[in-house]
């Protein structure tokens, strides 16, 4: 079976299913002159581990050698983490509010409290806010 190794260049390789990836992951490493231990083979965005044999993988399939990444630099410093939540002072729950009614139960609120018990009186009228 035939593979494809893409690395700074493309290498076509012919292997047999019982190959296993370390051994073309060595002549690569000749080929691309760089350390056996950096270079990393994925397969269709899984990695392949050394021990792995090429009876699972289909014939012309393109394999990705690339190199380990290391962690890129962080902005700014991680010893100021967590500064502002530290700095607040802890507050205490408040018990729950009975919540407004909205809707349906409103407008009928609204309705019995403007039209159904209203008594007529003489006088001036009085607001939905005076206690008299």
């Amino acid at each position: 079976m035939q593979i494809f190794v893409h690395g700074t260049s493309v290498h076509s390789m012919s292997v047999e299913p019982t190959t296993k990836v370390e051994e073309v992951k060595r002549k690569i490493c000749h080929l691309e002159q760089c350390s056996f231990n950096d270079l990393f083979f994925t397969y269709a965005g899984v990695p392949l581990s050394d021990d792995v044999s090429f009876d699972a993988i289909p014939d012309l399939a393109n394999i990705i050698a690339s190199g380990k990444l290391l962690g890129g630099k962080v902005h700014g410093s991680l010893a100021r983490a967590g500064k502002v939540k530290g700095q607040t002072p802890k507050v205490a729950k408040q018990e729950d509010k009975k919540k407004k009614k909205t809707g349906r139960c409103k407008r009928r609120i609204q309705y019995n409290r403007r039209f159904a018990t209203n008594v007529n009186t003489f006088g001036r009228k009085k607001g939905p806010n005076s206690n008299s």
